[in-house]
């Protein structure tokens, strides 16, 4: 009798991988100013030193999570803009609200990866009088606008020191997801910082925006400038 011919044995199973995507490098971030209803960005210079030194005054509490300041005296802290106004990564704009007229604060577009379509909000610095104010809450919405619909990232990070209440607290109103906590993560002025990771995906974009439009709408502010509502972007 002829022995059958051994079965071809079956191949393996496929491991998985994820999703395609569109993987075209996205733009980088350009230094132009942004202008919003009640707050101005613009590419931050030396020319706002004078200004921010003012909006720094009495803030000594609120670099306790940065990793630069306070600073001893004006010419300490321009020194220190005229360095952190010429980075390519992190680019900073100065927060220019309309009622003051006078910049008071800055943040940055950072840890840009343009390859992978993720790019991160951050380096945020406000002065007390503009801090949980509509212009602080437009002027993030105003970058992350630009870097989710303008240039179409992908992936839009926020992270903080993971004992920062107040950012935590901030991503979570922006609709920012919590990730996890990267332990150790990096050291400080010496400390030990853990860090807490959070995201905004493409698809979970549209909603976190149209909640964060309706908060800023004029029909959500009373005559005082009282918003009418909270704002929790939870999409």
């Amino acid at each position: 009798m002829s022995t059958p011919p051994s079965a071809t044995p079956p191949s393996p199973a496929s491991p998985p991988v994820g999703p395609a995507v569109d993987a075209t490098p996205r733009p980088l971030p350009a230094r132009i100013a942004h202008r919003g209803a009640s707050v101005t960005l613009e590419p931050l210079g030396i020319r706002h030193a004078e200004e921010l030194w003012e909006a720094v005054q009495g803030a000594d509490n609120s670099w306790a999570y940065m990793g630069y300041g306070p600073f001893t005296d004006a010419a300490a802290f321009r020194k220190f803009l005229g360095g952190f106004c010429t980075t390519h990564d992190p680019i900073a704009w100065a927060v220019r609200p309309h009622i003051s007229g006078r910049a008071q604060g800055w943040l940055t577009l950072m840890e840009i990866q343009p390859a992978h379509a993720a790019i991160e909000l951050g380096n945020i610095w406000f002065s007390p009088r503009m801090q949980r104010s509509r212009a602080a809450t437009e002027a993030m919405f105003l970058l992350m606008r630009h870097a989710m619909d303008d240039l179409g990232y992908r992936r839009l990070v926020w992270k903080c020191n993971a004992l920062n209440a107040p950012s935590r607290r901030a991503a979570d109103r922006l609709g920012f997801a919590f990730e996890g906590e990267h332990r150790a993560h990096l050291v400080i002025k010496g400390r030990r910082r853990d860090t807490a990771w959070f995201s905004i995906l493409e698809d979970e974009w549209p909603a976190r925006r149209d909640a964060i439009a309706a908060w800023l709408d004029e029909a959500n502010f009373d005559h005082r400038g009282t918003a009418r509502s909270s704002l929790r972007a939870s999409g």
